[in-house]
């Protein structure tokens, strides 16, 4: 299972409705409207890096 980034929902990898290449990492997303936030902002819904 992974978390769609944007809303926290759990999504099937093989059931994602959409997903998203960043940084050399596979994005799974329960829904079109997810993905394009992702798409337009991706660092807003990754978590930060401590420092």
């Amino acid at each position: 299972m992974a978390m769609d980034p944007v809303c926290k929902m759990e999504v099937k990898e093989n059931q994602a409705i959409a997903t998203s290449e960043y940084k050399g990492k596979k994005y799974y997303f329960c829904a079109v409207g997810c993905k394009r936030a992702f798409d337009k902002d991706p660092e807003k819904y990754l978590p930060k890096e401590k420092k």
